[in-house]
C-alpha cells in the first residue's frame, strides 16, 4: 500500500516532535549501546541512555488502562517499578520483541496477597504482524495489554542498541 506524502508527514509527526524537541537524534552513535531504559507512562516516552547520556527517545503506547501500576494478569495496565530487559522474541506476533522481567519478587507477592495472579508476558514490542504501515500513528491510543509498544523501525533499533541484562524503569 501506497501512502501519499501529506499522509505520510502526518504520521511522522510524533516522530518529528521528539526528534526535534530536545530529544536525542534518531539514530544512536556507531555502536553506542543503551545502559537504561526509562518509561514516562504520563508523557507515553520511553528513552534510552547511555552513560549517563540519552541517546534517543520514543513516543509509545501503553496498556489500554494505562493509569496506575499493572497489579493482575489482564487489567491492560503497563506495570511500573525497575525490572531488566531480560530476553528478546525474534519472531513476535508483534514483529520483534524485548522481554520486561515483570513480575518482580514483590510485584508476586502484593499479587498473592490480593488472591490474583500477577499476569507477565510483558514486552517492549513492535506492531502487529501485517500491520506495520500503521507507523507512529499507532501512538494515537493506548491499545496494548500492558505492554510498550513503538514503531517497526524502532523495535529494529532497540533490537541492536538494547542488550540482554539492561535495566529499564517505568515510572507512572
Amino acid at each position: 500500500m501506497r501512502i501519499p506524502a501529506n499522509l505520510a508527514i502526518i504520521l511522522m509527526l510524533p516522530t518529528l516532535a521528539v526528534q526535534f524537541c530536545g530529544a536525542a537524534s534518531p539514530r544512536s552513535p556507531h555502536g553506542t549501546r543503551a545502559d537504561l531504559i526509562v518509561v514516562e507512562k504520563a508523557k507515553r516516552l520511553m528513552t534510552a541512555y547511555a552513560k549517563g547520556k540519552p541517546i534517543r527517545s520514543y513516543r509509545v503506547a501503553l496498556g489500554a488502562s494505562p493509569i496506575g501500576p499493572k497489579e493482575r494478569e489482564g487489567d491492560k495496565r503497563t506495570p511500573e517499578g525497575a525490572y531488566t530487559i531480560d530476553g528478546r522474541m525474534k519472531n513476535s506476533q508483534y514483529h520483534r520483541s524485548l522481554h520486561i522481567s515483570y513480575p518482580s519478587p514483590s510485584d508476586i507477592a502484593r499479587a498473592k496477597a490480593g488472591g490474583f495472579n500477577p499476569g507477565g508476558a510483558v514486552m517492549i514490542h513492535g506492531l502487529k504482524n501485517g500491520q506495520g504501515w500503521v507507523g507512529s500513528l499507532h501512538t494515537s491510543m493506548d491499545w496494548t495489554h500492558g505492554c510498550i509498544a513503538v514503531t517497526d523501525p524502532e523495535i529494529e533499533e532497540l533490537w541492536r542498541i538494547v542488550p540482554d541484562g539492561t535495566p529499564i524503569h517505568i515510572k507512572p
